[in-house]
């Protein structure tokens, strides 16, 4: 019996924005449209279980392969959120998730200076005039829209 997922084209589409949200947490739509596009061969230049991704799952104390097959079953948003939720190693309380959610919204580069530097020339790729772009959803986003034929 074939299982019949429904994928986004991401050769097409950027996937969904990190800023989504789905049980509170931000990536996690993301990473779904992913994990799905990379079972149908459709991920385009994304990669499922990306640094960012990784922050996610980190948090929660998951392992991207379990996850990978339980998006490879059909399984949709609501399916896969009941997973994540029963298979988390790491419990945290629906403020907690707001919180860090809200925090990897507004999270920008810091620490090193390789990571400035690429953060700052990832930037400057796309416009040389924009002075909104301070943390990595707004570069993620940016990236998307300007990918898929917007203007920055």
């Amino acid at each position: 019996m074939s299982i019949s997922i429904q994928a986004p084209d991401l050769t097409v589409r950027p996937p969904r924005s990190p800023r989504c949200r789905l049980g509170g947490l931000v990536i996690l739509p993301r990473m779904f449209d992913k994990g799905r596009a990379t079972a149908m061969g459709k991920q385009g230049e994304y990669h499922y279980n990306c640094p960012l991704d990784q922050h996610l799952l980190n948090y929660l104390g998951l392992d991207p392969g379990g996850l990978m097959v339980e998006i490879k079953v059909g399984k949709g948003d609501g399916e896969l959120l009941e997973w994540v939720l029963a298979n988390a190693k790491h419990r945290h309380a629906a403020w907690e998730i707001d919180q860090w959610s809200c925090f990897q919204d507004k999270r920008g580069p810091d620490g090193d200076i390789e990571t400035l530097q690429f953060f700052a020339e990832r930037v400057g790729s796309f416009s040389k005039m924009r002075q909104d772009i301070k943390g990595w959803f707004d570069l993620l986003d940016l990236d998307d829209h300007v990918t898929f034929g917007g203007k920055a």
